[in-house]
This record gives structure tokens, sequence and C-alpha cells, in this order.
């Protein structure tokens, strides 16, 4: 087994897709501008810090699904897809998907952001595995602002993958080939498992560390 994994924010897409459907929700008039805004930069500049409660994110970035449930929220998604993300896909990012799947590489995109928000956004990709942070839901199946299980961020990143692995009856050691896709401080526990780590649109505390370790420095929207 060869594998390809990727981190989708900043990464596949130059923006941060968490972020951007949190700011699309006021658009939608369905959280206070000035409230909302405030706490969406915070919780931003606390993952770009390394400081984030995952946990904490969670809770307020999903309270608007449980809110105005799944057929409104679905329906808002689609918008979202189509006035936010599919705008910011770009040509070099899908050709660099496409070269690994045409090398017979098992595709995966490994991401911090929720599977709401993220699995259209890998179906667009043409991915079809996704591990992204999944959520707890009711017994009406909506979200009840917790994480199931391990979430994927930081260290929880190489747990997800070591689960999807041993699902499959495969382990890190079963696998010739490993590259990971990041820009994110945040995925460095992932990138130093690997056996090609890219750093991909490095963030300032990435690159350094990239550059000192000679790793692969790859600037995809330039």
């Amino acid at each position: 087994m060869r594998l390809a994994l990727f981190d989708l924010d900043h990464t596949l897409i130059p923006i941060d897709s968490d972020y951007s459907w949190g700011q699309f929700t006021v658009t939608l008039g369905w959280r206070d501008a000035e409230t909302h805004t405030r706490a969406n930069d915070a919780f931003y500049e606390q993952y770009q810090a390394g400081t984030l409660d995952i946990h904490e994110y969670i809770r307020f970035s999903v309270a608007p699904l449980a809110e105005h449930g799944a057929q409104k929220s679905d329906a808002a998604h689609r918008r979202f897809m189509d006035e936010v993300i599919r705008p910011a896909m770009k040509p070099v990012a899908f050709d660099l998907v496409r070269q690994h799947q045409d090398a017979g590489d098992t595709v995966i995109i490994v991401t911090a952001t929720n599977e709401f928000v993220t699995r259209p956004i890998a179906r667009a990709f043409g991915v079809d595995e996704l591990i992204a942070i999944d959520l707890e839901r009711d017994a009406q199946g909506e979200p009840t602002g917790a994480i199931r299980g391990t979430p994927s961020f930081r260290e929880g990143k190489v747990a997800r993958v070591e689960q999807w692995l041993a699902a499959r009856g495969h382990s890190w050691a079963s696998v010739a080939h490993s590259t990971f896709y990041s820009d994110s401080i945040n995925d460095l526990p992932l990138l130093e498992k690997v056996h090609e780590p890219i750093a991909t649109n490095p963030d300032a505390r990435l690159r350094p560390i990239a550059s000192e370790r000679g790793w692969r420095i790859l600037n995809l929207f330039e």
C-alpha cells in the first residue's frame, strides 16, 4: 500500500473551510455577525498558534447545525459549496490529487475540520477516503456539539490514520510509502510519521522547520 495524505485547509484549498463556513452562517442570518466573528477570529488565532481546544471549538462551530436541522443545513452547505468553496478550488490542486490517484496511491484527506463541512469538499476533489472530525449525534441525527471518537487534530491525525489502516488489516509497517501534504504546524506529528513530508504553503512556524530538516516545500498557490 502507498498512501498520499492531504490536509485540506490552506493545503488543497487556499482558504480555511471551517472558518469560511462559520462566516457563511453569518450571511445566512444564523448568527449575530459581531459576536460570531469575534469568537471565530479568536479560535482561528488559537489554531494558528497551536493552542486550540478542539472540543471547545467544535461545540461552537456546530451549534447552528442542531438549531436549524439537517435539511436546512444541507441546503445551506450546497450554497456554500457553490458560492465559496468551488471558486477557491484551483486546477493545480486537482492535478496534484490526480497524479497520486493515477500512480495507484490511496488518497486520503486528513483534516481537523468536521465531517459535515468537509465531506462534500472531498467528493468535489474526487477523493472517497476522508478522515475528519466525526460529530456525535443524538437520536434524531442532530449534532450534540461533542466529538465522536478521536479528533483528527494534531497527534490525533496519527491515531486516526492508524485506525484507518487497522480497519483494513494494515499498519504503518505494511505501508510501502507514505506522503503527507500540509501547511500547518499543528500537523507536525503526522508530517514526522510519514516517509515523505511535504510542507505545502507552509505557515510561518512550519516553514523554518521544513527548511531545517530538508523537507520539500511546495508553494501550491503561487
